[in-house]
């Protein structure tokens, strides 16, 4: 070990025994059983010689800074039960003759940066329940040896870049309860013995090149599913009526595929559903009837996110969608076929943070309700046939961000109460009929990073303030945290009240790797023909975290500004590079 910042081995000396050093458990013959280092922030590379640990059945690293390759003497642990050395930055390939640890029950490489491909021979792991390999880089196919391990209840190879079918063979996986092969480019149909694994919990291979149809009766053969993804991909046909049944259902994500036909019944029955979406398909519903649907989902009084969007849904938005659930967050409604007035009862949804119902043919007047959605961060209703003014109700969304009115018939004049949505970074209002001046009040948004009123009949001079608006600082932050982390602000895992700024500040600054991108971590930078010191590029890391935090506050006013981000950034930039250089051997 290169570093340990929390001292934790500070009691491993030769002076006393083994046995009591911290992270160490002995059997009865005093024989170390178990090395517990997880979570400690060591740095370095795994030793070689824990492989002379012949006695070992538990190996927990996971939740530190380790690198370089694995060992392969680990693969002379025969009785190696539990191997977990997640959430680290080590590379290389995984030793093949990890095989002989013929006692794992637990191999978990997952969020690190291993590269080639999975060895076919860890199919001979008769004993092993759970594998883990996610969020690696891992190429090549799947082996179909690894439906030989009988006994797997977890197998996640999500987040690589592995190619090629899925394999047959894990229809022989009887035992498996959760199978995650989501984000890689695997291509073909999905084999039909999949479907027999009645065990299956959670089933997500969204995200790859996978056609077909879904088996109508797919909800009858996985009756235990609780989450079934298979968004981004390229199926066709229909929503599996049968899916409607399967009462445990949480979360069933089907969008961006090509998917046909109407909204089977059966959707009051999912009472424990929190994530339903099935946007970007060819959906499609008639009549002012055509959303009652909606009305079904109120049964399911855990439901959180709701998407419906870019579909060919035809309707009026029933007064009952304001009898959904109170913790639902997200409702897309946009590029349908709706019409009809916006319900009041849209004011009950007092968890809502997204509401989007742009690009449809909705009328009449924006509801005063919506002011009653004070968790509101987006508003869509753009591009619709929206007429009357600007309630003043909605200067009490004071956590808006996004107010998108464009394309619409509304008239009047801006209400200035919108100079209380402090929060408020677009304002898109064009192509309206709105008259009078435009509101002093507006420029108080300091915060406001786009704004557009042309197209209307605005009048008097533009408001002075208008000039002091800060540059797009919050934006800016957000922009520094998605090339550190690799991450983007709209990934599925930011949701809710977690969002990327969130993410990272968790963990800034002590555990800060855990939340980097592995190229910046395990990349060298040089300058001149030198490499600059690991240790540097770390304070420079931190450093650029803490100007991308500082930027993307949630209070316009706690916000740095551009130039004293900018000029930030230039010191560090300097800085590292006048420090002392390491010559590269």
């Amino acid at each position: 070990m290169k570093s340990d910042p929390s001292g934790t081995l500070a009691s491993w000396n030769e002076s006393s025994d083994l046995c009591r050093w911290s992270g160490v458990v002995c059997n009865s013959r005093s024989r170390v059983s178990a090395l517990d280092l997880r979570g400690l922030r060591l740095t370095g590379s795994v030793s070689p010689y824990v492989g002379n640990l012949s006695y070992l059945r538990f190996l927990y690293l996971q939740d530190n800074q380790l690198s370089g390759d694995l060992p392969h003497q680990l693969g002379g642990l025969l009785h190696l039960e539990v191997l977990n050395a997640s959430s680290n930055l080590i590379g290389g390939a995984i030793p093949a003759n990890f095989s002989r640890c013929f006692n794992l029950t637990t191999l978990d490489l997952s969020q690190n940066a291993l590269s080639g491909s999975i060895p076919s021979d860890l199919g001979l792991l008769s004993k092993l329940q759970v594998l883990k390999l996610g969020k690696n880089n891992l190429t090549g196919t799947i082996p179909s040896a690894i439906g030989n391990l009988s006994s797997l209840t977890t197998l996640n190879l999500a987040t690589n870049a592995l190619g090629g079918p899925i394999p047959g063979d894990f229809g022989r996986l009887h035992a498996l309860k959760v199978l995650q092969i989501a984000i890689n480019h695997l291509a073909g149909e999905v084999p039909p013995t999949l479907y027999n694994l009645s065990s299956l919990v959670f089933l997500d291979f969204a995200s790859n090149d996978l056609f077909g149809e879904i088996p109508g009766d797919v909800g009858y053969r996985l009756p235990n599913l609780v989450d079934f993804h298979f968004c981004f991909n390229q199926f066709t046909g229909l929503i599996p009526p049968s899916l409607h049944n399967v009462t445990s259902i949480q979360s069933l994500r089907f969008s961006h595929n090509f998917l046909h036909g109407p909204i089977p019944p059966g959707l009051g029955n999912l009472r424990n559903l929190v994530m339903y979406n099935i946007g970007f398909n060819q959906i499609v519903s008639s009549g002012a009837d055509g959303l009652q649907f909606i009305t079904s989902l109120t049964n399911s009084t855990r439901l959180e996110h709701l998407a419906i969007d870019e579909n060919l849904l035809e309707g009026v938005i029933p007064e009952s969608v304001g009898n959904l659930s109170s913790r639902l967050y997200k409702l897309y409604l946009g590029a349908n076929r709706i019409y009809g007035c916006i319900p009041a009862s849209i004011g009950q949804l007092s968890s809502l943070a997204l509401l989007n119902m742009s690009h449809n043919s909705i009328s009449g007047g924006i509801p005063p309700e919506v002011g009653q959605l004070r968790q509101l961060r987006m508003l869509g209703l753009a591009d619709n046939r929206l007429s009357g003014e600007i309630p003043a109700a909605i200067g009490n969304l004071t956590m808006l961000t996004e107010l998108q009115l464009r394309g619409n018939q509304l008239s009047g004049n801006i209400t200035p109460a919108l100079g209380n949505c402090r929060s408020l970074q677009i304002l898109s209002m064009s192509n309206n009929s709105f008259s009078g001046p435009i509101p002093d009040a507006i420029g108080d948004l300091k915060g406001l990073r786009s704004i557009d009123l042309s197209l209307n009949q605005l009048s008097g001079p533009i408001p002075e303030s208008l000039g002091e608006l800060e540059g797009d600082v919050y934006s800016y932050g957000v922009m520094l945290l998605e090339l550190i982390t690799g991450k983007s602000p709209t990934d599925e895992g930011f949701a809710g009240d977690l969002s990327l700024e969130r993410w990272v500040r968790a963990a800034f600054p002590d555990e800060l790797t855990r939340v980097l991108d592995a190229e910046l971590t395990t990349a060298s930078i040089c300058h001149g023909g030198r490499r600059i010191s690991p240790e540097k590029q770390d304070e420079c890391l931190v450093s650029v975290t803490s100007v991308g935090l500082s930027c993307a506050k949630e209070s316009p006013d706690a916000r740095l500004t551009i130039r004293e981000a900018l000029s930030q950034l230039k010191r560090i930039r300097d800085g590292l590079l006048k420090l002392e250089l390491v010559i590269t051997i």
